[in-house]
């Protein structure tokens, strides 16, 4: 089947199997493999997208279910060649380590400082708490959070 999506603020249509997830067919349909995949099943936060609006388990939503969405990757997040200051953030804090959970970690921070500017240390834990990173220790995620919160 067919699936017409905007994809990074690009119109696609992309065909897929419908049992096929959307975290499955960014990777290998559209070729976007910055979303990563860790367990497939919900619960490590590593293949997190925003999904019209809101961070999504891109692993628990069919790609059919997101026909007519828009989907942002962490490859949407550059532009001009230039990095987000999320990403500039976690660079300079050294959020990223081995850099799996990192993209999911990232978009799940926009979500949230997209809704929330200027959240709170509290709600920045509240937020991250469904993106499990086993090499930060989370420090530095939530440094790198908060600084570009405080722009």
């Amino acid at each position: 089947m067919k699936i017409p999506l905007t994809i990074n603020g690009e119109h696609r249509e992309l065909e897929v199997e419908p049992f096929r997830s959307l975290l499955d067919t960014l990777r290998n349909e559209a070729g976007l493999t910055g979303t990563k995949k860790g367990c497939d099943v919900g619960d490590c936060g590593a293949c997190t997208v925003i999904l019209d609006g809101k961070p999504m388990c891109s692993c628990l939503v069919l790609a059919a279910e997101a026909e007519g969405c828009e989907v942002t990757t962490i490859e949407g997040l550059s532009s001009d060649g230039k990095l987000h200051p999320l990403q500039e953030s976690f660079l300079k804090f050294g959020g990223a380590q081995c850099g799996f959970c990192t993209p999911g970690v990232i978009m799940m921070a926009k979500a949230l400082l997209d809704a929330n500017p200027s959240p709170s240390e509290e709600e920045i834990r509240f937020a991250i708490a469904g993106n499990i990173c086993r090499c930060t220790g989370y420090t530095k995620i939530i440094e790198a959070i908060k600084e570009t919160a405080n722009g």
